[in-house]
């Protein structure tokens, strides 16, 4: 069997001048990265910007197993469907982070035989987007210790400088660190830490801006610290608003490929969906929108965390919605969520298929709570059995929601064909789409909201630290914006031990996070950890690169 860096490398793939053709783009509208790479110039939206929209796909999942769910090769798969039939399509994806690729998932471009390509190029360092993130988070790190060091003018308390630096890779080793150490002439002495460049404020910012200006503006109001008397100081009142933006003169365009099956791929930003809200960019998925008649995004892990956030965050301030959404599931995987062990799922065990199916219902549920249509994906492996596949349709069935085989990794496009037409018929369905909550409700009230209609939750729990958070938020007239739930993505809880549809708990808020400049406020649950460690064998250790430059072990 071929792995998916091996299916990539044998693929003919088309020049991006042709890709970008088939969506009405001119040559002088892209400005290239290569042969198979480009982003979109500004000029392309004051073009197409009163376009109207067309259909837009959400595809999400159950909560992810070892076992494997595919949710990002059946996007790729339902959009080379759609091209297949003869739709304007288009697939709007995150970039991937370097920390998995070499910790432990790989590369994350899709697989088998619908991926988006070149893999080996998107998975390593692409355009450049993420090291803009990171320069330009790092660079107001920098200007924030120098302003203490040069006699800190705004009062800033050292012990509450909440803005850390950014590394976009896993390492343990920099959660606590002490910085400002060996003398007058290095800095103040401080503790502080690092995130994943994909947990930073800037990507979300990235993500959820809708022009350069609109960037500007959100960088200016990032909280960096607070001062001695518990003001929030701002990044705009370090004078450096205009250098960061700058940094960001080329991240912020969409960034154009392609799939295996020749259908255009908007590829950009990539915020984590248990640390962060876990969609691509605003701005791509709006080029999308305008370019093509059907668009399939994505939203990452499960729909308790990237389709909440999709609707409840992007949405909201996009201004647009889904027309129907796709659970993605597998047989193998609901058997897991059953308590069948990874190494025994090749066998038939009904009860423990019945047991697991609860996870798939309650997505189903909180897909439909937001007024949204649901279709399940199921990807099909050669173990299931005929007796599995019907019941998991017979129990979907119940719930209104209409279910279809996948078999988009073995055959792409051709293989999601019967999925593209469920999902089509699901499009021309009435919606009701509506976020759970008003902004400007409190913030106990939010979180709560989406903890019992989104998790099954009983109610939710502050700690002492996170309630006396709560109360400065409100306190500094900051608390009228979304919440971003932090939550491990393996469990509708925030115990990642508990699989299935777990009940009677209650979700434990343990810090709150201001993420002014991003419009939202972070909610930090269980022992969510904002910098990944590595595993005990990185998938680092399985790649290789020969003298030729073909690259071996990326997934």
């Amino acid at each position: 069997m071929k792995s998916d860096v091996e299916i990539a490398q044998e693929a003919v793939i088309q020049p991006i001048r042709e890709i970008a053709e088939t969506l009405g783009i001119a040559e002088d509208e892209l400005e290239l990265y290569g042969k198979y790479k480009a982003k979109l110039a500004s000029s392309v939206w004051e073009r197409v910007k009163d376009k109207p929209n067309g259909k837009l796909v959400l595809v999400t999942a159950i909560n992810p197993t070892p076992a494997g769910e595919g949710k990002t090769t059946t996007s790729v798969g339902l959009a080379d469907a759609f091209h297949v039939m003869g739709k304007k399509t288009a697939v709007a994806l995150r970039e991937p982070s370097l920390g998995p690729c070499f910790g432990l998932k790989g590369g994350a471009a899709g697989g088998g035989y619908s991926q988006v390509v070149p893999m080996e190029d998107i998975n390593l360092h692409f355009t450049g987007d993420f090291h803009a993130i990171t320069t330009a988070h790092n660079l107001l790190a920098a200007v924030l210790d120098n302003h203490i060091q040069q006699g800190n003018a705004l009062n800033i308390d050292v012990r509450r400088v909440v803005w850390k630096r950014v590394l976009d890779l896993n390492d343990r080793a920099l959660r606590h660190v002490v910085v400002g150490l060996g003398g007058k002439a290095h800095g103040v002495p401080r503790e502080t830490g690092f995130d994943i460049t994909v947990a930073s404020e800037m990507m979300a910012i990235l993500c959820l801006s809708d022009s350069l200006t609109d960037m500007k503006r959100r960088l200016g109001e990032i909280v960096v610290a607070y001062t001695t008397d518990g003001r929030a100081v701002r990044a705009k009142e370090l004078n450096v608003t205009g250098a960061l933006t700058l940094l960001f003169k080329d991240a912020i365009k969409p960034n154009l490929v392609q799939t295996l099956g020749g259908t255009p791929a908007f590829v950009h930003g990539g915020p984590f969906a248990n640390i962060a809200h876990g969609c691509n960019s605003v701005m791509a998925t709006k080029y999308a929108l305008k370019l093509a008649d059907v668009v399939v995004t994505e939203a990452g892990f499960g729909a308790d965390l990237g389709a909440e956030k999709f609707l409840d965050i992007k949405c909201r301030f996009a201004g647009f919605s889904p027309d129907a959404v796709v659970i993605v599931a597998t047989v193998r995987a609901l058997k897991m969520h059953g308590g069948v062990p990874k190494n025994d799922l090749s066998r038939v065990d009904m009860g423990a298929l019945e047991k697991g199916m609860e996870n798939l219902l309650k997505h189903i549920e909180t897909i439909h709570a937001f007024g949204l249509p649901a279709v399940v994906a199921v990807n099909a492996f050669p173990t299931d059995t005929a007796e599995e596949l019907s019941f998991v349709e017979k129990k979907c069935a119940e719930l209104g929601a209409e279910v279809a085989v996948s078999e988009v990794w073995a055959k792409g496009g051709e293989g999601g064909v019967a999925l593209a037409k469920k999902v089509e018929a699901a499009m021309a369905k009435p919606k009701d789409f509506h976020t759970l909550y008003e902004s400007d409700a409190p913030i106990s009230d939010k979180i709560t909201t989406v903890a019992r209609t989104v998790y099954g939750a009983d109610g939710v729990t502050f700690t002492a630290a996170a309630k006396k958070q709560l109360d400065e938020i409100e306190a500094l007239g900051l608390d009228k914006m979304p919440v971003c739930m932090a939550k491990t993505q393996y469990s509708l809880s925030d115990d990642a031990s508990k699989l299935g549809r777990p009940r009677g708990f209650s979700v434990t808020v343990r810090e709150l996070r201001v993420s002014a400049g991003a419009g939202f406020i972070v909610a930090l649950t269980g022992d969510i950890l904002t910098m990944p460690g590595l595993p005990k064998k990185p998938a680092a250790e399985a790649m290789d690169i020969d003298e030729t430059g073909r690259i071996t072990g990326l997934f």
